[in-house]
Formats: C-alpha cells, structure tokens, sequence
C-alpha cells in the first residue's frame, strides 16, 4: 500500500476543508437565506456530527471492516455536500451539514485507525506529521476557497464542489485499499471481519453512545441560544445546561460501571482514561486545543467583513497568518522533540504561552475599519501555539495510553502470535487516537457555542440600542457597518469590536487553561515522543 498516505490525506483534506471553507461564506449565506444570528450553527452542527460519529464508526469497522465503513462514509459526505447546495433555509443547511459531519466523522475516524495499523507506534509520529500537512492545507485554502466563490458564484459551490472530489476519494478506496485490511496479509488468522451478529452487537456501548451525544448537544445548544434568541435566566437556557450537567454525571457513572463489568461491551470512553491523570490532562489538551482553533476561524472572517469592510475572499487572506504559522509550530516541534529527545511536556508550555500572547492581544484590537498591522503578528502567535500543541498532544497519545491501549511492538516476523499482537496493538493505539479526536471536536462545538453566547449578550442589547431596525440584516446586506450616518456607523463598529475582542478573551482563556492541564501530565519520568 505505497500510497496510502495519499488516499489518507485526500480524505482528510475533504473532510477538514469543510470546516474551514465555510467561515468565510457565513455572511454570503445569511445574506442568500437570512437568520444570520444562527449562522455559527453551520460549523457547529459539523463539529457534532463529527463527535456523534467518531468512537461508534471505530466501533462498527471492527465488525464489518475498516474499507466498507470508509466507503459508507465517503458516500454519506458526498450525498449530503450535495444535499447542503441544495438547502433553501438556514435550518435546513443546519440539519443537513450536521449530517455531513457524521459522515465526515466517519472517514476522519476510519482514516486514523488506519493510519495507526500502517505502522508501529515509534513510527506513527512521521506519519501524523506527513498527514498533518493535508489538514494544514485545508486551514489554509479553506477560507480562500470559501471566500473565492462566494465573492465570484453562489455559496452553494462550497459544498457543490465536494461531490465530484468525493467520487475521486470513493474510487481510490474502492480499488486501492485491500479487502479485509489490517488482517489481508494474514494466513494465520482470519482474514473477513466478525459476521454481524447479537454478539458482535453487543460490543457497541450504544446507551454510552446516546449519552455522549445528548449532552455535547445539550451544552452546545445551551450557549448557543443563551443571550441570543434566550436569556441566560430562561427556562430554555437552565434546561439545557442543567441537563447537560446530568447527562455527563449518567455517562460517566455508566461508563465506570461498562468498563468495570469487564464484558462483551466496549466503552465510548473507559473508565480507565479518567483514571490515568496523565491521560486526563492530554483529552483536557484537545478540548482547550481543539476549541480556539475552530472559533478564531470562524471569529476573525466575520470581524475582518464586518468591521473593516471586506470581501469574503480578502477576509480569507488575512487569516492566512495563523494558517501558515499553525504548520511552523506543528514540524519543529516535532522535530525537535524526536531528534533531541525534549519531552513533550515543555512544547505544551511553549505553545500555551504563545496563545496566550496572542489571543491576549487580538482582544485589543479597535473598531477602525483599517486593520492594525499588528494583527497578523498576533494571529502567527496563536497559529504557532496551536500548531505545537496540537501535534504534540498527537504525539505523546500512544506513548501515554496504559499498556492495554498502547501494546508493545510486533516482532518484525510475522507470526500468528506476532500478527495478532500486532492487531492488539494497533487497536489499543486507535482506541487512543480515537478519544483525542473526539475530545477536539468537542472542544470545537464547546468554544463555538461559548464565543457566541459570549459575543451575542455583549451586542445584543447594544445595538437595539441604537435603534436601527434589522441591524443584523442591514449589516448582511452591505458586508459591513454602511448605515448611511457616520456616528451611527462608528458606534456600530464599536459595539461589533466589543463582541469580538470578548471572543478572543474566552479563547485566551482556554489558552491559560492550557497550562494547569499540562501539569496534570507531569511525572518524574517525562514522555518523549520519539
């Protein structure tokens, strides 16, 4: 399988390009098909979709193989990128990108298991790190892509154009990954996936499942609305967030109770996880990581369209910075800490400073519509700290897990005993992988449902203060704060500033949380990653 990678990270690229080239599109669709206010819900949406999926695709893979879950996934994202081209309404896109995120999900999942069963652990770093720069690609092009054909054709491309690209990755599956992989080398040891049957069934934790679902939902959905089209105070908001507090508690119980009982039933999360505090402080790392990545590029587009009146396409150029520091931070890092041998936990302090640097100043930024040059200096802070982060939370994954997610390495002769030693292993790494993801993408809808709440009480009141009727609307319209009276215009701005600069006092925030997490990594004998 010599391209592998190839097929890996054109699938990653696909499914990770779509979070990122819609931000510069959410004004063009708010415009197109109004409820501008609910447009975070687009990405938030995908970001659940993805979580919903992540563990439960691992899951069934082991039943029915990895290549036709792969395959079933490619085929659900590329049905519904279609199907969001075709939405006539805001909660229609919202329905079906949520969809499209199960599907991205899937394929995100399966491509990290299959990563893991490429190679032994000592090698996955440089793979990670090879795969690592198609998801850098599409934080990059994403936003230009996004803002180059909303400015120049109809928004409804941004998804349109997944469909033939998902055809080319659905054949590359089809005809290029073995039947029966990780186990088709195998003579030894059967070859065909377990038969669908009760037993295998059982092994799905689908009540953890359900749990796990229904209070990400539920605490997204509750900072979503709050100060929004729901005060803090209303029985919507308590609701949600109280029962989400429940939800957790019940999961967790249940989780304990499935891992202790030791059974057919594979957990959502073990129990084990939450007892190993190192492994506690690396799934804290992806959700505080995980969550200022999504919400600066879906915050900075709108500030730079808003505030200093831009095309979608210019916006999307002046995020390049973070995009283009993310990989600096994300190959040195990794580098130096394979070659050096540097523990893993001094890049983890590294890089939270840098975030909290910069996320610290772009919350100082004004309301003129010309942008401070200081900007993009602030965004290569952020995208450099989160690139190292991110990478080396990665990295340190299988070198954390305990031994039963983790294994040891194969004997390089494959024997029935190596082969299935080998197979031990590779599951109990993805187990690991497969926590980390998830726990990003939570932290993705957390941060996105946090900064929206946080950005909707500050202007909310403020702007209808200033008594212009549809200001939201007025401001879709005209991709910026053209009200026709310039104190009126300028204290629009100011207000908008506000909100946003609140933003990125939240995601400095998760940055300075950072650190506290990392210490829970600490112990006397440091992980090294190489």
């Amino acid at each position: 399988m010599a391209n592998d990678w190839d097929r890996i990270a054109l699938l990653l690229f696909l499914t990770t390009v779509e979070t990122f080239i819609a931000v510069t599109a959410l004004v063009a669709i708010g415009k197109d098909l109004g409820h501008f206010d609910n447009a975070s819900w687009i990405l938030a949406s995908y970001q659940l979709g993805y979580v919903a999926i992540i563990v439960i695709a691992a899951k069934i893979s082991d039943i029915c193989g990895r290549k036709p879950v792969l395959l079933a996934s490619i085929v659900l994202f590329t049905a519904l990128s279609g199907g969001c081209g075709a939405a006539q309404s805001m909660t229609q896109l919202i329905i079906l990108r949520a969809v499209q995120g199960i599907g991205a999900g899937g394929c995100f999942a399966l491509c990290a298991i299959i990563m893991v069963e490429l190679v032994p652990p000592e090698k996955l770093g440089g793979l990670v790190a090879k795969t690592g720069v198609a998801i850098v690609m599409a934080m990059v092009l994403g936003p230009l892509i996004g803002g180059t054909i909303s400015d120049n054709t109809t928004w409804r491309w941004i998804f349109l154009f997944n469909v033939p690209a998902g055809a080319v990755g659905f054949l590359l599956v089809a005809f290029g990954i073995p039947d029966g992989f990780p186990k088709h080398q195998s003579h030894t040891v059967e070859e065909k996936p377990d038969k669908i049957s009760t037993e295998s069934l059982a092994r799905i934790d689908a009540l953890g499942f359900i749990l796990l679902m229904l209070a990400t939902t539920t605490f997204t959905a509750g900072f979503q609305e709050a100060d929004g089209r729901f005060p803090w105070a209303s029985a919507y908001v308590l609701t949600l967030l109280i029962g989400s507090a429940v939800l957790w508690a019940i999961l967790l119980i249940w989780e304990r109770h499935v891992t202790i009982a030791d059974a057919m039933r594979e957990p959502v999360l073990p129990w084990r996880f939450f007892t190993n505090r190192v492994f506690v402080g690396l799934m804290l790392g992806f959700v505080l990581v995980g969550g200022p990545m999504a919400a600066i590029n879906f915050q900075l587009p709108q500030r730079f369209q808003l505030i200093n009146k831009m095309s979608s396409f210019d916006a999307g150029v002046r995020i390049i910075p973070y995009g283009a520091a993310f990989p600096v931070g994300s190959m040195v890092s990794a580098k130096v800490a394979s070659r050096f041998k540097v523990p893993g936990i001094y890049f983890v302090f590294a890089g939270s400073v840098f975030q909290i640097i910069g996320y610290a100043m772009l919350s100082t930024l004004g309301s003129s519509v010309k942008i401070d040059p200081g900007t993009y200096g602030y965004e290569f802070l952020c995208g450099l700290g989160s690139g190292t982060n991110y990478q080396i939370l990665y990295l340190m994954v299988p070198f954390t897990a305990e031994k039963r997610d983790h294994g040891e390495r194969p004997p390089d002769k494959m024997t029935s005993r190596s082969y299935q030693n080998k197979a031990d292993c590779s599951k109990r790494v993805a187990v690991g992988m497969g926590a980390a993801n998830q726990f990003r993408y939570m932290g993705s809808a957390f941060a996105l449902a946090i900064v929206t709440s946080v950005f909707n009480g500050y202007t909310g009141s403020r702007l209808e203060g200033l008594g212009v009727p549809g200001l939201t609307q007025t401001l879709v319209a005209g991709h910026g704060t053209d009200l026709g009276d310039t104190d009126l215009e300028a204290e629009a701005r100011r207000i908008l500033s506000g909100g946003y600069n609140r933003q990125m006092l939240v995601l400095c925030g998760f940055a300075v949380a950072q650190v506290p997490a990392a210490l829970l990594m600490w112990r006397k004998k440091q992980v090294l990653v190489g």
